[in-house]
C-alpha cells in the first residue's frame, strides 16, 4: 500500500528549503513561504523534530488518476517512443543513427539518437557535442516528450539553413527516457502511480533509486535521503544504479561534449550549478551560467536561478557534469506551473506549447557549444 502523502510546509527562505529536502521531501514546487511535494511518513516525522509547521493531503487529492494510455496516448511508452526514434533516424539516414547506451536495471535499452554528418553510433568526432537528457524520474512524462521531438524537429528542419549549418557543426545526442523501468511502471495498471525512482528492489516493499541523486559529484550530501521508502532516495553508493553508469559510462566516452540538458517537470524553471551548495560556480564560469540561463528565461518564461538557491540536493546530473567534466549542465523543470495545473500529468494538450517554448533554448545552447563562455561577450545571432 501506497502511504506516502503531498505535504505542503511552511519554508520562508531557501534554508527553510532546504531543510524540508533534508527530511526527505522530494520537493516538487514553491509558492510564496512554502514548499511542496511528496512524503513518507519518516519525512514527515523528521519535519516535526525541526519544528517545521505543515499540512498533508492524500496523494489522490493533488493529482488526476488518469489512464495512459488512452487519456494521454499522445504520450510515449516505451514501445511507442522506440518506433519514434526508429522513424526519426529512418527519416535521415545521412544524419540520424539509432543504439543503445546501455541497459536498465530490469534490463531495458537506453536508447539514444545521434544527429551527425559525418559520424554515426559511437564514433568519434571532434564537432562540439551537446546531450539532451530526459526523465529521469518515471512520473515526469513530459520530459520524455520535449527531448523526442526535439529530435524530430531537428530532423524534420534539417534543411533550412539555419539549423542545416548547425547540424553540419555540432555532435546531438538525445536519451529521452533514461529510466524506462520507472515510467512503464507509472503507468501499466491504466492509472499513474506518481512513481519517481527506478525499480530497484530494495526490501521490506521498498523499492527504487532517485537516478537524480546517484551521481557520484558530492554523492550522498545533503537534500538526498538515505530512507529507501522516500522519493528522494540516494541509493547504497553512487552510481549504484545501471542507468546512472551508463550516462556515467557515455559521457566519459565523448570528450568533446560541451553542453548537457536534462528535462524535468514541473515549476517552469531552468537551474544550473551548484545544487549541492548555495556557493556558486567559479568565475568566469559564474558569469557564463547565469548570462545563459537568464537569456533562456527570455524566451520560454521560465525563472532562471541556480539550483541550490531553490534548495540544496547532492548527486544530480549537473553537478556531476560540471563538477567532474567541465560540461556547462543544465536542468530544465518543464510546464507546468505549479501541481494545480496539472503537475506531473498535465495533459496531452501540454505537449506541442511545451515543445515550442524549448525550440529556441536547444538550438541557442547548439549554437554556444563551441565555446560557452561566448554567452557573456556577445548576443549569439538568432539567440533572441
Amino acid at each position: 500500500m501506497d502511504s506516502r502523502v503531498w505535504v505542503t510546509v511552511e519554508a520562508p527562505d531557501k534554508r527553510a528549503r532546504s531543510a524540508v529536502a533534508e527530511a526527505g521531501v522530494s520537493i516538487e514546487e514553491a509558492a510564496v513561504g512554502q514548499v511542496a511535494g511528496v512524503a513518507t511518513a519518516q519525512a514527515l516525522e523528521k519535519l516535526r523534530q525541526q519544528g517545521l509547521r505543515f499540512t498533508v493531503k492524500p496523494l489522490s487529492s493533488v493529482f488526476r488518476s488518469q489512464d495512459f494510455p488512452p487519456q494521454d496516448s499522445a504520450f510515449h511508452d516505451y514501445s511507442r517512443l522506440l518506433a519514434e526514434m526508429k522513424d526519426i533516424a529512418g527519416a535521415a539516414p545521412e544524419l540520424a543513427s539509432l543504439f543503445s547506451i546501455g541497459k536498465s536495471f530490469q534490463g531495458r535499452e537506453l536508447w539514444a539518437l545521434r544527429l551527425n554528418t559525418g559520424a554515426r553510433a559511437l564514433l568519434p568526432s571532434a564537432k562540439p557535442g551537446v546531450l539532451l537528457l530526459g526523465t529521469h524520474h518515471a512520473r515526469e512524462h513530459l520530459s520524455t516528450e520535449v527531448p523526442l521531438l526535439l529530435a524530430k524537429y531537428l530532423v524534420e528542419h534539417r534543411a533550412d539553413p539555419e539549423i542545416a549549418g548547425l547540424l553540419d557543426k555540432r555532435d546531438v545526442y538525445i536519451v529521452p527516457l533514461v529510466n524506462p523501468d520507472g515510467a512503464e511502471f507509472d503507468v501499466v495498471s491504466g492509472a499513474y502511480q506518481m512513481h519517481r525512482k527506478n525499480m530497484r528492489p530494495l526490501g521490506d516493499e521498498q523499492f527504487g533509486v532517485d537516478l537524480n541523486r546517484n551521481y557520484g559529484y558530492h554523492w550522498g550530501e545533503g537534500g538526498a535521503s538515505t530512507d529507501p521508502g522516500s522519493d528522494t532516495y540516494r541509493g547504497s553508493s553512487a552510481f549504484s544504479e545501471p542507468e546512472t553508469q551508463a550516462i556515467k559510462a557515455f559521457v566519459e566516452s565523448r570528450p568533446n561534449l560541451k553542453i548537457l540538458v536534462t528535462y524535468h517537470t514541473f515549476s517552469e524553471l531552468i537551474l544550473y550549478p551548484w545544487s549541492y551548495s548555495e556557493e556558486a560556480v567559479a568565475a568566469p564560469a559564474a558569469a557564463a551560467y547565469k548570462a545563459m540561463a537568464v537569456e533562456m528565461s527570455k524566451m520560454t518564461g521560465y525563472t532562471a536561478m541556480q539550483s541550490g538557491d531553490f534548495y540544496v540536493s547532492s548527486g544530480d546530473t549537473g553537478d556531476w557534469a560540471w563538477g567532474e567534466h567541465g560540461i556547462f549542465s543544465f536542468t530544465f523543470e518543464l510546464t507546468p506551473k505549479s501541481m494545480w495545473d496539472g503537475g506531473f500529468y498535465p495533459g496531452a494538450s501540454s505537449i506541442e506549447p511545451t515543445l515550442r517554448a524549448n525550440i529556441r533554448p536547444a538550438l541557442y545552447l547548439m549554437r554556444l557549444a563551441d565555446d560557452p563562455y561566448r554567452a557573456t561577450a556577445v548576443a549569439v545571432a538568432g539567440g533572441r
